[in-house]
């Protein structure tokens, strides 16, 4: 018999594969492997709830790279990874959930906590597998890693039956592993889309999910330096572009077809695509009826749609393709800059002034907007929520890093902001870190405030507060004239923070933002700050809008 159970294998392996950190929610079907992280160099992060914990390793695995890892235990501790997963797959986040599962001999029965959860998981993940040996759990391991770090990341999910974590298994090690690499793009491939570029007067890049991986934003960010292709962006593509271009970004697009960086798309005679997914912005809204050529460069193939057909194609590594065909051009001068890039541009800088100029409390989303731009440093990474917020974010506040700002665009997930935020504190630990939300959203993970007190993060957490799931309310005014189901009462904040360890600012004048912000900044731990906002101004996010664009 081996002195070694499944439990102490498995977690061997995440060493090997240099895990750092493990966050997750105890139970007895995955204690054995509880108890082996004791004895390892991993740090485990206990959360307060197995939702939180895939959020967390969500966000460790979209800024580093390398997969996060999540671990919970059987049946309801399984099914709380459900909602993190989905965002991870969707967004292009690399992370491994190891669940516990009853003994082996129970699996088909109505034993406490079965569940197939490998089933389970396969819709929301790139891997799902269950571990039927003990001979089999480092490969299982090892495929995983490979899957949810290679080609466009993703989650991995295992399911750890107790009999075998907790029984004898050859200690075997099959990590590190390091995903499948791709080359460079096709040569016939790249000549085309050489060719349809030369052709073009108008040229415009979209900026994708993949874009803004920091190798690929290298690339990409020399491409379009290089040939003068202005470019914009979707809400995850956010910071391919250095301060030092502004005068080629139009701006974000996503959700509505009503922004500066539309009508530029709009004018384009050729669209290039760099790592967009139409997850993250509809095609019918951008590309309906419209019959120009569109090249695709990206890890995987694309999905054809009836509006968006490509007329090149080129994958593999988007910065070795986008380094080639760079060569390719490499005789072109640079494009002229369109009237259409500096009318963006132009807009763009209005709306910027404006938010100097609001002043009314509760504060106007613009004003809000300026005073985050005015703390906002290359180092600074922001984690965003989803709500009403994240649109004026997205489209007004600008970043010029990969990464700094993160947003959940796919799943449009409610209640990631805090939890990003504490992953952020730990693959980032030198930058100031803010995150944003409603206070709808903010108590669908608030109970993490105590982890992040307990493991002494530092970061400061914005709440603009209505009273409402105000992004569903506006958009039942817009579709009904009335509203349903989008009111709850309030939370003194404050009081909630302290009760939790942490520090809380109210701002009762819009003219406190600032001064709470710089405040919040040089406080120690988490700090949360509550700002009244006037949401009467989403109005204006709808302007222009057509009925089939309100989601």
């Amino acid at each position: 018999m081996s002195d070694t159970n499944g439990a102490e294998v498995l977690v061997a392996n995440l060493e090997a594969q240099g895990v750092t950190h493990v966050f997750g929610v105890p139970g007895a079907k995955i204690d054995p492997v509880y108890n082996a992280l004791v004895n390892s160099s991993i740090e485990l992060v206990v959360c307060r709830h197995e939702q939180n914990a895939a959020f967390i390793a969500q966000a460790f695995g979209r800024l580093t790279g390398q997969a996060g890892v999540c671990l919970v235990t059987s049946g309801p501790g399984c099914t709380n990874l459900v909602t993190g997963f989905a965002t991870a797959t969707s967004e292009g986040s690399a992370v491994i959930g190891i669940g516990g599962a009853v003994p082996r001999a129970d699996r088909l029965k109505q034993a406490h906590q079965s569940l197939d959860t490998e089933a389970l998981f396969r819709p929301v993940s790139k891997y799902s597998v269950e571990i039927g040996d003990s001979d089999a759990i480092a490969e299982c391991v090892a495929n995983a890693f490979r899957a949810a770090e290679g080609g466009r990341p993703g989650a991995a999910f295992i399911s750890f039956p107790y009999d075998i974590s907790h029984g004898p298994a050859t200690d075997r090690k099959l990590c590190p592993v390091a995903p499948p690499r791709t080359g460079g793009g096709d040569a016939e491939a790249l000549r085309g889309a050489a060719t349809t570029i030369r052709g073009a007067h108008k040229p415009v890049a979209l900026l994708g999910m993949m874009a803004s991986r920091p190798g690929t934003a290298e690339a990409v960010r020399e491409f379009l330096r290089t040939t003068g292709i202005p470019a914009v962006s979707t809400f995850q593509g956010s910071g391919v572009l250095s301060a030092d271009m502004i005068d080629q970004f139009g701006g974000r697009v996503g959700l509505f077809h009503n922004q500066p960086g539309d009508r530029l798309l709009d004018s384009a005679d050729v669209v290039i695509t760099f790592g967009y997914d139409p997850i993250e912005y509809d095609e019918e809204l951008w590309n309906a009826d419209k019959n120009r050529p569109i090249v695709h460069i990206d890890c995987i193939p694309c999905d054809i749609d009836k509006n968006y057909r490509p007329t090149n194609e080129i994958v593999g590594d988007i910065a070795s393709i986008t380094e080639q065909l760079g060569s390719e051009l490499s005789d072109m001068p640079p494009f002229a800059l369109t009237d259409e890039t500096r009318e963006a541009r132009n807009e763009l800088d209005e709306i910027k002034a404006r938010g100097r100029s609001e002043n009314s409390s509760p504060a106007h989303p613009l004003r809000v907007i300026e005073e985050m731009r005015k703390i906002m440093t290359p180092e600074t990474t922001l984690a965003l929520d989803m709500g009403s917020f994240h649109i004026w974010h997205a489209r007004y506040l600008h970043a010029f890093r990969p990464n700094q700002m993160i947003f959940s665009n796919g799943q449009q997930t409610l209640g990631v902001a805090m939890p990003w935020a504490i992953a952020t504190t730990i693959a980032r630990p030198d930058d100031t870190v803010i995150s944003v939300s409603g206070d709808g959203g903010f108590h669908f993970s608030s109970q993490e405030l105590e982890t992040a007190v307990r493991l002494g993060c530092n970061f400061v957490h914005v709440i603009w507060r209505d009273g409402h799931y105000n992004m569903v309310e506006f958009q039942e005014e817009l579709k009904y004239d009335r509203t349903s189901g989008v009111a709850f009462g309030p939370i003194d904040t404050v009081e909630f923070a302290k009760a939790h360890g942490a520090v809380a600012i109210a701002v009762t004048d819009v003219d406190e933002i600032g001064p709470a912000l710089q405040e919040a900044i040089g406080t120690p731990g988490p700090v949360i700050i509550d700002i009244p906002v006037d949401y009467s101004h989403n109005s204006e996010l709808a302007q222009q809008l057509l009925p089939n664009q309100i989601v």
